[in-house]
């Protein structure tokens, strides 16, 4: 099925068909409000919660999918969510799959130009495939039912103030591939939010966790207590990864990239973690260490 990508149309789910803004532009921030240069957690209402708002989406709204691995994803995990697809000629074949996904429901689809798929894209890093999809909804922890999924790994990872969207992503990636189920995002306006940039860098990885932001973190840490044991990240003076207690699984905090984690998230915790080193550099960078402290908690006590 193809479509006229040009033109102001809107379909029967009430989106329009307009380029999208480049990525790194203020509105290529996907369902956030503004909340500093990072990008923060700040929700746009929505009318219609769970569908399109009143008008149709707005193209600054909606998710942008990149890469081969970040567009299988999506269709493995929310197909219906798919808007429209476009891909180069270097990638006809292993779009054939998804093509057909999209023929089903009757969602548009074509080949473009590599020029083209930039100017879709909004970047040279697009993989030769973008999906253009519904925005992801991240809901506030404890506006509901806890969330069993977020029980079903020895870790769940929180990040609070990690401003780059490329550390989001890449951070999101190791959580998926060591087996964890979710992925809890502050909201200090430091926190970056879900983006082209941290999807594209999450290889699909966002979509196979469960997304919740805490509005205070302390608070939140307080009330995970008695289902997990909470750590914080520290760069000094917290205890090996070998010597936590492993009787619940763990909640890992991990602070910004330059400041680290606030005082009282700190104090929230339960115990500090630091990754011993060569002493040869003062730290790791902070989706590096979580890589490795996601590995090293989640291992069984002894292993």
């Amino acid at each position: 099925m193809r479509g006229n990508f040009d033109r102001d149309e809107r379909g029967p789910e009430g989106w329009a068909e307009r380029r999208l803004p480049p990525e790194g532009s203020h509105a290529s921030g996907r369902g956030y409000g503004p909340a500093g240069p990072a990008g923060g957690l700040t929700p746009r209402p929505r009318p219609n919660p769970g569908g399109p708002p009143e008008g149709g989406w707005r193209d600054s709204d909606l998710d942008r999918l990149c890469g081969p691995a970040a567009v299988t994803a999506a269709f493995a995990v929310r197909p219906d969510a798919v808007l429209r697809l476009f891909y180069t000629e270097t990638r006809k074949r292993e779009a054939g799959p998804v093509c057909a996904i999209m023929a089903k429901n009757r969602r548009p689809y074509r080949e473009v130009s590599p020029e083209e798929m930039i100017r879709i894209a909004g970047t040279e890093h697009h993989g030769g495939i973008c999906a253009i999809a519904v925005p992801r909804e991240v809901p506030e922890l404890g506006a509901g039912p806890f969330p069993q999924a977020l029980l079903g790994a020895p870790v769940l990872p929180l990040l609070d103030g990690i401003g780059n969207p490329h550390n989001l992503g890449a951070i999101a990636r190791s959580a998926a591939f060591f087996g964890c189920t979710g992925l809890l995002l502050s909201g200090d306006p430091r926190q970056a939010g879900l983006s082209d940039a941290a999807f594209r860098t999450a290889e699909g990885g966002l979509e196979h966790l469960t997304l919740m932001k805490l509005a205070n973190p302390a608070i939140a840490l307080r009330a995970l207590a008695p289902k997990f044991t909470t750590v914080a990240a520290v760069a000094a003076g917290g205890m090996a990864p070998s010597e936590l207690p492993r009787t619940k699984p763990f909640v890992l905090v991990l602070g910004n990239e330059e400041r680290g984690l606030p005082g009282l998230t700190i104090a929230a915790c339960a115990h500090r973690v630091t990754l011993p080193g060569s002493g040869h550099v003062q730290s790791l960078n902070v989706s590096v260490a979580a890589a490795v402290l996601i590995h090293a908690m989640g291992m069984p006590a002894g292993g």
